[in-house]
Formats: structure tokens, sequence, C-alpha cells
């Protein structure tokens, strides 16, 4: 039974760490996706996370069922039973190639985001500290899925103390402006929340799948899995809804921050600004490590090379990028990788309850 715990709070770790990155973090994704729909943003959390509990138990039976190891594994299998086969194999060839890229693009942002991060803050040139995340990635994962679950199970928490405590702080000093009635009042600067809210999860579910299918075959218990899906999930809608409360009451000021909480958090002193910066800068770690995880795993079965030479082939690949930047890239992958996502959840569902 103590055994079982312990596996659903691993999973439940690793899902929040492998989706929060340093966008949610510092409160831009919540402000971009969530918070600029005004106070409807509550509803679109709270469906996200239904959503992410709904659609990655599912991957997670799929994997166990199959006995799935990669994200390039469970494309091909719900492209399988397709009646053109060749449809099906170019459908799920270019949507694995597809979602390897943007990973690949998204440990290559977060390498550079890591260096400017710290150069800006703590005076560390760009380079040194690009070189010390890849090197600390390497560090994590030369104990494969043990080295992820280990990293994910002190940062989450750390993450959610200091959430919580800015909240808190915040409640304290400024409870009188925490009201239904203001909320309500506030305007949105978006419509279509709904949309907003599907394309979120929608990324963040194909992201994450590259994590799950593998942590689902290690773990090799289906309830285990979908009950740390579900503390995972419900764990993240909290944090979303807590951080989306303090961005809504901050409104419009920090729509000039690239680090929105950061504004918040200016007034509860210097030691809390940093503190929240070296969990963004944490939570950049975790996605670069889940990132790395996820495609030296796909690579395992595609080039059947082992997972450490793997993630020096990653890494070789994705520095040079975040040195030289790649917004041409992204622009054209992102919308890409969105359609795709639907596609994928849509295929997921079609296989998954026909072959019930």
């Amino acid at each position: 039974m103590q055994k079982e715990i312990s596996k659903i709070f691993q999973v439940a770790a690793v899902f929040i760490g492998t989706i929060v990155g340093a966008g949610l973090a510092s409160g831009k994704e919540i402000t971009q996706f969530f918070t600029s729909y005004g106070y409807k943003s509550f509803i679109g959390i709270i469906l996200t996370g239904i959503f992410y509990i709904y659609m990655c138990s599912i991957i997670g039976n799929l994997s166990i069922k199959y006995n799935l190891n990669s994200y390039s594994e469970v494309i091909e299998l719900v492209n399988s039973k397709r009646r053109s086969i060749r449809l099906g194999s170019l459908i799920s060839k270019s949507t694995s190639i597809i979602t390897t890229l943007y990973i690949l693009s998204s440990a290559s942002i977060i390498l550079a985001g890591c260096g400017s991060l710290l150069n800006q803050y703590f005076g560390i040139p760009k380079l040194a500290g690009t070189l010390i995340m890849a090197a600390l990635a390497v560090i994590t994962l030369w104990k494969e899925t043990e080295g992820l679950i280990g990293i994910n199970s002190i940062i989450v928490p750390s993450l959610i103390i200091v959430i919580v405590t800015i909240l808190i702080l915040y409640i304290f000093f400024f409870k009188d402006y925490i009201t239904l009635t203001h909320l309500k009042s506030l305007p949105a600067v978006k419509s279509n929340w709904l949309l907003s809210c599907i394309l979120y999860s929608g990324y963040n579910i194909l992201c994450c799948t590259g994590v799950i299918v593998p942590l689902s075959r290690e773990m090799k218990s289906k309830r285990a899995v979908t009950l740390g899906i579900i503390l995972g999930s419900l764990g993240l809608t909290l944090l979303c809804i807590f951080i989306n409360l303090m961005l809504m009451l901050n409104q419009p000021y920090i729509y000039q921050y690239e680090i929105p909480l950061l504004y918040i958090s200016n007034r509860f002193g210097t030691a809390m600004q940093i503190m929240l910066l070296i969990i963004i800068w944490l939570e950049m770690f975790s996605t670069e490590v889940s990132d790395i995880y996820s495609i030296s795993r796909s690579l395992e079965r595609i080039i059947k090379l082992p997972f450490k030479k793997n993630i020096f082939i990653v890494l070789a690949v994705a520095f040079p990028i975040s040195q030289i930047g790649f917004a041409n890239l992204i622009s054209i992958l992102y919308p890409l990788f969105g359609v795709l996502s639907l596609l994928f959840i849509a295929q997921c569902l079609f296989f998954y309850y026909s072959h019930k």
C-alpha cells in the first residue's frame, strides 16, 4: 500500500513538473491563456484540469496495455488501424516528426532562457548559465526515470510552497479587493476563452505524453498512474487558480511584464523575489529534463541507441540552436503543433473507445 501511494505521488510530481515550466511559474502563460479572458478564466482552468485527467488517464492506460515506451509509439498506435495503411503511416510519421521538433525547440528555448535569466538577475554570463543547465540535465538523466522522478519530487513541493506563500501574503495585505463582485467587474481583454482553454490543454497533453508513456510503462500499475494523474491535475488546477486570482487583481499592470508574478511579489520584499526567481529557474530545469527525457526515449526506438547516448545527441542539437535563435521556426512549428495536438487527441479517443 505504501509503495503504491509513493508511486501516485511520483506520477503527480512528474506530471505537474512537466506541464508547469517557466511560463506558468512566471505567470506569463496564465496571463495569455486565461487571465485576459476575465472571470470566465476560472471556468477555463477547471475545464482544463478535467481534460487533463480524462485524456492523460487514457494515454497512461494505452501505454500499460500495449507496453509502449515513447510518444512516437503512441502516435503510431492510434494511427495503426486506419483503412488506408499508407495514410495512417504518413500521419503518424508527420505527427511524430513535428512533435519531436516542437519538444526540441522547447528544450532549446529553455537553454537560452536559462542563460538570459541568470545573466539578467544574477550577473552570470549567458553561455555559462546555459552550460550549467545542460550539465545538470545530464547528471539528473544519468539515472533515467529515477532521476526524472527525483528532481520533480523536490521542485514541485518547492513551487507549491512559494506560490501559496505569495498568495497568503497577498490575501493578508489586500483582502478587501478579493471579492466575487470585484472579480466580475474586471473587464476581459480577449474573447473566445473556451478555444484558448482547448488549445492550451492540447499543447500540454501532447507535450507531457512523452513523459507519461514511459513512466506508465515502468510503474506497471493502472491504478497508481490514474490516481497520480488525478492528483497532479487537481494540484495543477489549484496552482493555476491561485496564480490567476493574483494576476486578475493586478490588471492592467501585469501585461507590461515578462514575469507578471515578479511584479506581484515585488511588494513583499527582495527575499520573496529571489525565491520566485529560483523557482522559475528550477521549473525551467524540470521542463528541460522532461523534454530531453521524452526525445531520448523516442530515439531509443528510432535510431536504436541507448538512452544515455541519446541525451548527448539531443543536447548537441539543442545547444547551438539555443545560441542562434529561431523565431521563424517557432512561428511555423507552434501553430502546426496546436493543430496536431487536437488531431492526436481525437485519434486517441477514437482508438481507445473502438478497442475498449
